[in-house]
């Protein structure tokens, strides 16, 4: 039945299990997140229906709401609407006073409270104008899904030769990219992942088994990008394509400009928050709740899954990267986590009710009724 159904489908992807309150019960999302992605790693060959939940299950993370899984992100009530914000880094939180317009610049004892507070008198847009401008992860929770561009954009930039086993580039961290890469190695691609010396994957903190799923069988290169930028120059020419998750200008100031280097042949995927258009941040929690992908429960609205918008890009950015490589042109292909969660996103809830039964929780609805599956953890290859 998760074949073609959407509610199956999510109930089988171990994400719902990680969506609600400690306490209560599973919670169904809006859309079609794990349906979409069903059918995008079918499209691929692939068959792995518990993708969305495989990172909490290494992590042993489960329901936490109105905390995301990993208890970093969540949503708060704004004078009219509702801002989700992430503080995962200590820079995030640093920076608190300075949002919530404190003459305080020392740290918020409780972070928390102080957003809350200040939220409750400032509207949502005013509040995501000060969250963007101070650069920190989070936005409005929009009433309707964002739908002012497709989750992928590509722009055809001249030819480039096909080889039988493409080399893949990848300058990626944490899960989204990762992902991307690992899934194009299952496809046959030889991947290298090049991590800076100073600012090594932050993936490495978490859990090893996953970060070994997500990159074993491929080669490694650290660099330092001051001292060796020629190495890197080098490496990215010889690459058939280039997987990077950074801001533009980033990227230019090591002398790699996306275009001219399509324009050489290679194909280049940008996965970024909202686009190579914008500066925004963002995380898989707050980048999925901008989109629309929250669960309401009482006066909350609850994070969906573990950081879903990380897989929902980097499978749709493995899609387009698999079409890329077999094609003869190159390719400028511009992921917006924001956009391809919010395609997930369109589509109501469908009537239903969770109940408990003595083999676990259950959805029961129109087509029936199916399990819903807790996370598991999915076996490295090599």
């Amino acid at each position: 039945m998760a074949g073609s159904d959407p509610v199956a489908a999510w109930a089988a992807s171990g994400a719902m299990a990680l969506t609600g309150r400690p306490s209560g019960p599973p919670l169904l999302a809006p859309g079609r997140a794990a349906l979409q992605v069903r059918e995008q790693l079918a499209g691929l060959g692939f068959e792995i229906p518990g993708l969305l939940g495989e990172r909490a299950a290494y992590a042993g993370l489960g329901r936490n709401g109105p905390w995301s899984c990993g208890g970093a992100f969540r949503v708060l009530p704004a004078e009219d609407g509702y801002v989700g914000l992430s503080l995962a880094r200590e820079s995030d939180v640093d920076l608190v006073p300075a949002l919530v317009a404190e003459s305080d610049s020392r740290p918020a004892e409780d972070p928390w409270s102080a957003v809350a507070g200040w939220l409750r008198a400032t509207t949502a847009a005013e509040a995501e104008e000060r969250i963007q401008l101070l650069g920190l992860p989070g936005g409005v929770v929009p009433t309707n899904p964002p739908a002012d561009r497709p989750g992928v954009v590509v722009t055809t930039i001249g030819d480039r030769a096909v080889r039988e086993q493409p080399l893949v580039v990848d300058l990626t961290s944490l899960w989204a990219g990762p992902l991307c890469a690992h899934l194009l190695g299952r496809l046959g691609a030889r991947v290298i992942k090049v991590e800076s010396t100073a600012r090594p994957d932050g993936a490495r903190s978490g859990p090893p088994a996953f970060f070994e799923l997500l990159h074993a069988g491929h080669e490694a290169v650290r660099l330092d990008f001051t001292t060796e930028r020629d190495q890197l120059r080098d490496l990215v020419a010889s690459a058939d394509l280039v997987l990077e998750a950074s801001r533009p200008r980033a990227l230019r100031q090591l002398g790699l400009d996306a275009a001219d280097i399509v324009a050489g042949g290679t194909c280049w995927i940008s996965i970024t928050a909202r686009g190579r258009d914008s500066d925004a941040v963002g995380f898989g929690d707050d980048v999925a709740a901008a989109a629309g992908l929250v669960v309401p429960d009482g006066g909350d609205l609850l994070p969906a899954g573990d950081a879903l918008a990380d897989p929902l890009a980097g499978v749709a950015a493995a899609v387009a990267a698999q079409a890329a490589l077999t094609g003869e042109e190159a390719m400028l292909i511009d992921v917006s986590m924001l956009h391809v969660a919010s395609e997930a996103a369109t589509g109501g809830t469908p009537e239903h009710q969770v109940v408990r039964r003595r083999d676990g929780w259950w959805v029961e609805y129109a087509e029936g009724a199916v399990p819903v599956a807790p996370p598991m953890p999915r076996q490295a290859d090599g």
